[in-house]
């Protein structure tokens, strides 16, 4: 946990992604991702120089998820903790019969987390995108828009106000992973009938491959993205990038 932490502090610091009084509250889906950058702000927060606290927020898709242990985790490490129940997986799966899910659904839970955020006057979201996501999202872009671009370690919302930050992105995710177990996070299981049958899938099978036949792949592909001029991240001379590990899965 001791490395997670010091690679989401570089992280945070590299982007200045958090201000003295900052609320930040973390969207927790239950999936190792999202609790591990809990566990890590959670500890961040007690000695970070700029003084700030930490929510979590769960948006309970409907999908008969239970997040108790989520909750009783939360409740051990004092961070305040609201799961908000939707009907989101009924209006994709059997309202809509969505053929492509994943789209609709990703739109569907910014909007109602961006509402259950203003509703509670917080304007500061942390999302568990780590490196590997990182690395997916540029060749997703590149294959299926044909554009050279990934998401940003900060957004800034303007028609709500809200910012987005990432402090997983120098983070591996089979560490992740890893840490996850180790620590003893209370990792619920999504039933999703699109889990693993996405293109989000495809490319991260074929981004597995291709390292296999050229070591640190995911690596420089990250570099590059860092020290190319895409807007999204902008130029990195003035920083040190940690020694990133590709882990095994």
């Amino acid at each position: 946990m001791n490395k997670i932490l010091s690679y989401v502090r570089r992280c945070v610091e590299d982007y200045d992604m958090i201000q003295p009084g900052d609320k930040v509250a973390v969207g927790v889906s239950g999936g190792k991702d999202s609790l591990v950058l809990l566990a890590a702000l959670a500890r961040l927060r007690e000695f970070y120089p700029k003084p700030f606290t930490v929510e979590a927020i769960t948006l309970d898709m409907g999908t008969g998820m239970d997040f108790a242990p989520v909750a009783e985790y939360c409740k051990r490490i004092d961070v305040p903790y609201t799961c908000i129940p939707t009907e989101i997986a009924h209006v994709i799966f059997d309202v809509r019969k969505e053929k492509n899910p994943c789209s609709m659904c990703a739109k569907m839970r910014r909007g109602a987390l961006h509402t259950a955020l203003l509703e509670r006057d917080i304007h500061k979201i942390a999302l568990g995108h780590h490196f590997d996501d990182a690395v997916e999202t540029f060749f997703l872009s590149l294959f299926y828009e044909g554009r050279l671009s990934c998401f940003q370690p900060v957004t800034w919302l303007d028609r709500t106000g809200i910012s987005q930050i990432r402090p997983l992105l120098y983070c591996g995710e089979g560490h992740i992973r890893h840490v996850a177990q180790r620590e003893g996070l209370p990792v619920v299981h999504n039933p999703c009938p699109a889990n693993g049958f996405t293109k989000r899938q495809e490319v991260k099978d074929l981004v597995k491959e291709l390292g296999e036949r050229y070591p640190n792949l995911k690596s420089r592909v990250f570099g590059a993205m860092q020290r190319l001029p895409l807007p999204e991240w902008g130029p990195v001379e003035h920083r040190r990038m940690p020694p990133l590990e590709e882990d095994e899965d």
